[in-house]
């Protein structure tokens, strides 16, 4: 995964230095969007927004982490697994420290009104207070995917992962980078990983449904 993760890298990397428009080498026609990477919830807010996180020990916190994925597998309705995907999500967000809290909000809020600059410098801070908070990593990417930076996006997803492998956001996004980048075989590959984690994952199993037709020959 890294070697191949760091070959992404320069192929992207190569694509920035051109100065020429970012290609669409795969079959998306639209512009990047935050909710290609799977839709998220809102980040606790400083004012007392709509999500509340209940605070629990570390220990407490990985046992309903591993409790809410065997729920996640084992969901016999997407609604059950809606449920627990947006429990997972809600644990995610916790990043154990109202500082960092504050800053995901507020990067939330610029991504909403587009303002990926401030997004930015808000998430730079967040990796380096929290560097083991995986949520920062992913959000980050996602703000580096909506500019087309595709290079530094991955490098985010790669962090994402390493820190939190069953992120299925972020392995949509990198088999959305993968796809965009021409490389569909390792997209399809990483498309399921996602839905080994979360079967029903919808952004997923349409694009493994729509490569495997190209695969096969078919029209999309």
């Amino acid at each position: 995964m890294r070697i191949f993760v760091f070959a992404l890298l320069y192929l992207a990397s190569a694509v920035v230095v051109s100065a020429q428009p970012v290609p669409d080498l795969g079959p998306e026609v639209d512009p990047p969007s935050a909710e290609d990477f799977s839709p998220m919830p809102e980040e606790p807010s400083e004012e007392g927004g709509k999500v509340v996180v209940e605070e629990t020990d570390p220990e407490e916190e990985g046992s309903r982490l591993e409790q809410l994925f065997a729920d996640l597998e084992g969901a016999e309705t997407p609604q059950a697994a809606q449920r627990a995907a947006r429990q997972i999500q809600l644990l995610w967000l916790d990043s154990g420290s109202d500082t960092v809290d504050v800053l995901m909000s507020r990067a939330g809020r610029a991504v909403q009104s587009e303002d990926f600059s401030l997004a930015l410098d808000l998430l730079d801070v967040v990796v380096l207070l929290k560097p083991n908070f995986a949520e920062g990593w992913n959000r980050r990417a996602t703000v580096h995917y909506m500019r087309e930076e595709f290079g530094k996006s991955l490098v985010d997803i790669e962090r994402t992962l390493a820190l939190e492998p069953r992120h299925w956001g972020a392995l949509s996004g990198l088999a959305i980078i993968q796809r965009r980048l021409g490389f569909k075989d390792e997209a399809l590959k990483t498309f399921k990983r996602a839905l080994d984690v979360y079967p029903g994952l919808e952004n997923a199993e349409k694009s493994v449904q729509d490569l495997e037709k190209e695969a096969e020959g078919e029209p999309v």
